[in-house]
């Protein structure tokens, strides 16, 4: 029985997997590290632990991280079709497994900043507030992937029976938790206020907003509880609410240079950022999007999602509707070679600017779907850093103004008592920097509508999906709260598979691209389709968890 409980608690990631014997560990202090008695002395030690929760925010990365490479949506596509996350129930799952490992980090934090006696109450607060704002943001994690789970707000050890054999708690009971710790948080974290780099009472309401619009959503839309969806959606409102009367933050003038600058310190649009520095603490973002190698582009879909000049969509724009561009032929500097290319400048013209600075104006051979992807690039890295996987030091985003604003205007529509006071200050502030026509509250509908939602919520969601273009993987997880991940299947919406057109251009070579009978790239590469079936609005519970628990159950469907 023994060995059952630390295989039970290896399972819930309490204690390394690759340590020998886990009940050791949790009999004996280590002799040749340092341990909670030895360690938190001081706050500069407490400073010192709680760092590491800032490095689990990946930002960039190099072949995987929170930009760009997340295709499992609709607005990006791989050479083939991108795959549910699982088709089969896993031996074992990092997603599973991750979160706990980090919970038991701040739950450590938060037990041993009580007996750190050379600090005072209110630095307790700060830190208590900080290794609880962590600890919420993982159980939310856990709930987004898994629904229910296991609350854990403690170190756990062999005797903690009621978690380590017992079946999970309802999700719901989980993020009312979650809403505790992040309302300690925010009233409580009271250092570094001026920090972009540093958790502080700003990191910890746009934190408590995401996560406060994902149940308010989740539940309007899923669960079907308005009660549940209205307390929720207010909170996400309030939250927003706070950081856009502080006057600490504003937007940046600039769009793109909220994703491609080598220094975010002066950008007053940033909440959190993650700081990248040359040959020291790098990545590969850029590199990954403009290589010479098969890149993921943006599908037709997403491309059409965009308004026109006019502020209308593709549906009833009076502008010129084509996405047909015109051959050009690039000198050696353009460092595409003199061969012709398809140059759609003339389609960006009439499009959200937004869409000018996210995909390349000349059709790349190497995207996927044909829209090269140009959000990340800057000139200001010599090109054999920009194209090193990890050569690039850019740096990224974690939390910032913009989604603030996204957040205020969908929690105001799906609260319905959105104003066009409301969008003035939010989305028609985002519409201002690109120099597009206002959204108005009698916004006429569109026909590609295709979520069933009145026309002032498809507007604000077309919004977010726009300025939240690559970022965050925001596209699946925002479908996946509005109970829409069927968008993804790709019989029932074939532009998932659709890139650029390219047919009718002679001097062109069009051997290696699968082009569909309309003339457009497709993409699939003859691969089955993604059809979606309700079992994966969660991931299942990996075999190895249900072995050690037969009580954890299953997922429906799986």
């Amino acid at each position: 029985m023994k060995l059952f409980k630390s295989i039970i608690l290896c399972g819930l990631g309490v204690v390394l997997l690759s340590l020998a014997s886990c009940d050791d560990v949790l009999d004996t202090d280590p002799y040749d590290q340092f341990t909670k008695d030895n360690y938190f002395t001081s706050e500069t030690n407490v400073q010192l632990f709680a760092n590491y929760f800032y490095n689990t925010f990946t930002g960039y990365g190099s072949g995987s991280g929170d930009y760009y490479f997340n295709t499992l949506n609709d607005d990006q596509a791989s050479t083939g079709i991108t795959k549910w996350t699982y088709m089969n129930v896993p031996g074992s799952a990092a997603a599973w497994n991750t979160p706990y490992v980090e919970i038991r980090r701040a739950n450590t934090l938060i037990e041993a900043v009580p007996t750190v006696s050379t600090m005072s109450e209110a630095k307790k607060a700060n830190w208590l507030g900080i290794g609880r704002l962590y600890r919420a943001w993982q159980h939310y994690k856990l709930v987004r992937s898994y629904g229910d789970c296991y609350w854990v707000d403690k170190v756990l050890d062999p005797n903690d029976t009621e978690i380590l054999y017992g079946p999970r708690q309802p999700r719901n009971n989980v993020m009312d938790k979650v809403l505790e710790d992040l309302n300690y948080a925010c009233t409580n974290i009271t250092d570094n206020d001026n920090s972009r780099t540093a958790f502080n009472k700003w990191v910890a309401l746009a934190m408590k907003a995401e996560v406060c619009l994902y149940e308010g959503d989740y539940s309007k839309y899923v669960t079907k509880n308005n009660d549940r969806a209205n307390k929720y959606l207010t909170e996400a409102k309030n939250a927003c609410e706070q950081i856009m009367n502080s006057g600490k933050f504003s937007l940046n003038g600039n769009y793109q240079a909220n994703f491609n600058s080598l220094d975010l310190a002066g950008n007053n649009e940033m909440i959190m950022y993650k700081k990248y520095i040359q040959s020291t603490f790098a990545h590969g973002t850029i590199d990954y999007t403009c290589g010479s190698t098969q890149v993921n582009g943006m599908t037709k879909d997403a491309f059409d999602s965009y308004l026109f000049k006019d502020g209308k969509p593709l549906a009833t724009t009076a502008l010129n509707k084509t996405d047909h561009g015109t051959i050009v032929t690039l000198d050696d500097n353009s460092g595409l070679g003199e061969a012709p290319h398809i140059d759609i400048s003339n389609v960006l013209a009439n499009r959200d600017p937004r869409l000018s600075a996210q995909v390349d104006k000349i059709l790349q051979s190497t995207a996927s779907t044909g829209y090269g992807v140009f959000l990340f690039d800057t000139n200001l890295i010599d090109n054999t850093n920009r194209q090193s996987t990890y050569g690039n030091w850019t740096d990224a985003p974690i939390f910032w103004y913009a989604e603030i604003l996204l957040n205020y205007a969908e929690a105001c529509a799906e609260l319905g008592t959105i104003t066009q006071n409301d969008l003035d200050r939010s989305i028609n502030l985002l519409r201002d920097r690109v120099s597009m026509p206002h959204l108005l509250t009698s916004v006429e509908a569109d026909p590609a509508n295709n979520m069933g939602v009145s026309p002032i919520i498809w507007e604000v969601r077309r919004e977010r999906r726009v300025e939240m273009m690559y970022c965050m993987n925001d596209r699946y997880f925002s479908l996946l709260r509005w109970n829409q991940l069927s968008l993804l299947d790709t019989d029932n919406n074939p532009n998932l598979c659709r890139g650029a057109y390219v047919l009718g251009y002679a001097p062109i070579s069009l051997d290696e691209i699968n082009v569909d009978p309309d003339g457009y790239i497709n993409c699939s590469n003859n691969g089955a389709p993604r059809k979606w079936d309700p079992k994966y609005n969660l991931f299942p519970i990996p075999d190895d968890q249900r072995n050690l628990n037969p009580e954890i159950g299953q997922n429906p469907g799986w």
